[in-house]
């Protein structure tokens, strides 16, 4: 048994992050902008683990509980495969949270108390992507058929990790799915550049070979109704997703040209992934594009329409712009820290102001042409509730622009006819309510990700669809044994009526 990591390794080396493709080369195409370190950088990352008492990188940081010192320490004594087993047993798809995880567990490691901490993304990314290499990565069959069947309504990250729980217990899952592939946001709503789709079809492919089925291009509640899918599954699993925006209702929201983000970037990868051509899709080629919402939704944005080689670019946030932080270390340990955040769209070139409010769009005709808006600031209240947004009086101003993308988030799943027609309870923020243990006020009606929490991240969407598929086992499990205790009681009476 070797010693955990190197005892001083977070002193000998420092991090090393990978190289992205220069702007100039990588805004030519829809490519991944990023490579993998080489084995013996990547060994010397994992070196840097301090192996601290308190692991904060798992217990706080990372959604997934990923077991990060153990395989960074198996990663720098070169123990690829052990290294994989320990990061497969507690997440789903790390070729995916690899690429497009924030990174939490990193603001939480010990050593962000003072200095840079370790590259544990980089590191989870290079070992599920040598394990893929090495065939590692294999369908997992169940031992058995436990006869029970689950829908599962919703193909994104919860829909995806329920269905794989829940196949390799045993039970048939049928995965329904209205867009004609499978995937939801991974696949429309996150570029390629971040995320190219031949990684999660890889993924894909072993699902279906482990023996779920997908039923795509099916809207569930109307080409099936909620009635005949509780009459063919023992549980149904509502993985929506939390997809109905934020709206902007301001005088000229009806103008043509301005769309929520998520219609632009759907329509986008079908461009890219060749079902759409590009006078089929919104397009911000030469045109003076305005991205509304400070957020990763709205950086997809800019880096999307750069590619498709807008002529300005503007990206304007309500709220105020967070505090500039260039030190390695994290100033909020073990919180995530509110600072300012460039992404890798932003490097490529645009126009970021923050504290700007929208008032109104104009133009001649119907397409718009201008945006009319105002400058605020935040002023505390005396008594501590939220700060109170106050215009600054003559900071009106207009932007010529001729196409607006609304990226201010969220706000619940969609309150469609699925919903109403199996009756589950909503919250007072309109996401499903749950009994704390994933069951919706609907027997046998469960509910994973975003459409229980409201819009988050991907690794988080991943762990509730981890632990709702295990609750639907347990409920299953419960469902088989009170009916074999029904037969057995039925078969014992008609014994005694026989006698």
């Amino acid at each position: 048994m070797h010693a955990m990591g190197k005892v001083a390794g977070f002193l000998e080396y420092p991090r090393v992050d990978p190289t992205y493709r220069p702007v100039a080369d990588r805004t030519q195409d829809y490519r991944e902008f990023f490579g993998l370190l080489t084995e013996e950088e990547t060994r010397r990352q994992g070196a840097r683990c301090m192996d601290c008492g308190v692991p904060f990188c798992h217990s706080l940081g990372c959604p997934l509980y990923n077991v990060i010192p153990n395989w960074s320490d198996m990663v720098y004594h070169g123990e690829w495969r052990k290294a994989y087993e320990s990061l497969e047993s507690t997440s789903s798809f790390p070729e995916i949270t690899g690429r497009v995880c924030p990174a939490i567990c990193e603001a939480a490691c010990t050593l962000a108390v003072n200095t840079s901490p370790v590259a544990i993304r980089h590191i989870e990314l290079s070992i599920i992507e040598r394990a893929f290499e090495n065939g590692w990565v294999v369908p997992h069959t169940p031992a058995f058929d436990t006869g029970k069947r689950v829908a599962v309504v919703g193909s994104g990250p919860s829909g995806l990790a329920a269905a794989q729980v829940l196949r390799r217990l045993g039970h048939l899952v049928v995965v329904f799915e209205k867009s004609v592939n499978v995937g939801g946001i991974l696949r429309y709503g996150i570029p390629d550049f971040k995320l190219q789709k031949w990684i999660l079809d890889r993924r894909l492919d072993l699902m279906k070979q482990e023996g779920i089925r997908f039923e795509t291009g099916t809207n569930v509640g109307e080409d099936i109704s909620a009635h005949d899918l509780k009459q063919s599954f023992d549980v149904i699993v509502l993985a929506l997703g939390a997809s109905q925006p934020r709206d902007l209702r301001i005088p000229g929201r009806e103008l043509d040209s301005i769309h929520l983000a998520m219609d632009y970037l759907t329509q986008s990868n079908l461009f890219v992934a060749g079902v759409k051509k590009k006078d089929g899709i919104i397009c911000a080629e030469n045109k003076n594009v305005l991205v509304i919402g400070g957020g990763d939704t709205g950086a997809d944005c800019i880096g999307t329409a750069i590619r498709q080689r807008a002529k300005r670019l503007y990206q304007f946030e309500i709220l105020p712009r967070p505090r500039v932080w260039d030190k390695a270390f994290n100033p909020d340990w073990p919180d995530w820290p509110k600072i300012l955040r460039s992404s890798s769209s932003h490097e490529e070139g645009c126009e970021r102001e923050w504290s700007v409010a929208t008032k109104r769009f104009s133009g001649s005709g119907t397409r718009v042409e201008r945006g009319h808006f105002v400058r605020v600031e935040w002023k505390d209240n005396a008594d501590g509730a939220v700060p109170e947004m106050v215009e600054i009086p003559g900071s009106e101003f207009t932007v010529d622009i001729d196409l607006v993308l609304l990226a201010m988030g969220f706000v619940h799943v969609e309150h469609g006819k699925l919903l109403q027609d199996l009756g589950v309870a909503l919250d007072e923020k309109g996401n499903i309510k749950t009994n704390g243990n994933y069951a919706t006020s609907a027997p046998g009606v469960f509910v994973a990700g975003d459409a229980m929490t409201g819009a988050s991240l991907v690794a988080r969407a991943i762990w509730h669809g981890r632990e709702a598929g295990a609750s639907c086992h347990n409920y299953l499990l419960t469902l088989h044994t009170s009916t074999q205790k029904s037969r057995n009681k039925t078969a014992h009476q008609g014994d005694s009526t026989r006698s």
